[in-house]
């Protein structure tokens, strides 16, 4: 099973692991865009300026800049402990037993607009790069993920959970993936509470004693640690918030 999580705009500082090698990435296929990409964003800022414009920054938010110009200096650390936010607090890694995070670790994954996605243990450092980014010299992001990342996942034999943001989602669609809604107990899309039942559902799924290979399999799992969840057609499940 592949839980594939929306990334964060915001992210952990530091690291301890070495610079940036995007051979050390999992899903190998996809360093000629990841590569593309990341030259990109260190060549863009070095014009400040034009970095805020085409990445969607605020004059506060200028710190977000220099992390990129050091995209390949600056240190790394696991891709579940450098994405932070609600989803991510909720998942709470760092809580895990290490039987919980040897599961999860094999289970998680995280879409990237800046590297397509990453599995949970993969080294990465700080950056900013949106899935709506539309970068200089590199266009929509859509049009260069699609042709690589739709079949690196696709043709993965693993049951893949979607959990992606409809931004992400753009930039690989997959069909036969289970995808989640986050409702109220009547029905009605939500999205304050949003992130962070998911959180708890991929935390769920990632610790669960037994990994699930089909939708009834996932239902049952989830049923199981206390969550109301229905399926409501083939490929597609509701979460149900208390």
């Amino acid at each position: 099973m592949l839980v594939l999580l929306p990334p964060s705009e915001t992210k952990a500082d530091g690291g301890v692991g070495a610079p940036l090698d995007l051979d050390a990435l999992s899903f190998p296929d996809l360093n000629p865009v990841r590569r593309k990409l990341a030259d990109n964003l260190v060549e863009l800022a070095a014009d400040v300026p034009a970095s805020m414009a085409a990445l969607g920054l605020t004059e506060r938010q200028d710190a977000e800049v220099a992390r990129n110009a050091r995209l390949f200096a600056s240190p790394t650390m696991p891709a579940l402990h450098r994405y932070t936010g609600v989803l991510y607090d909720a998942l709470d890694v760092r809580s895990l037993t290490r039987g919980e995070r040897a599961k999860v670790n094999g289970r998680l994954a995280v879409a990237s607009a800046l590297f397509g996605v990453v599995r949970a243990t993969d080294p990465i450092p700080a950056y900013r790069c949106s899935g709506d980014s539309v970068l200089p010299g590199a266009g929509p992001l859509g049009s260069l993920w699609r042709p690589v990342l739709e079949p690196a996942i696709n043709d993965l034999d693993d049951l893949v959970v979607d959990l992606r943001s409809g931004t992400y989602a753009n930039l690989a669609r997959l069909p036969d993936a289970i995808t989640v809604r986050v409702v109220t107990a009547t029905g009605t899309t939500i999205s304050h509470f949003n992130k962070a039942y998911k959180g708890r559902l991929a935390r769920v799924l990632g610790t669960a004693s037994s990994e699930p290979g089909t939708v009834t399999g996932l239902i049952r799992v989830v049923r199981n640690a206390g969550l109301d969840v229905r399926r409501t057609s083939d490929n597609a499940v509701e979460l149900r918030t208390e």
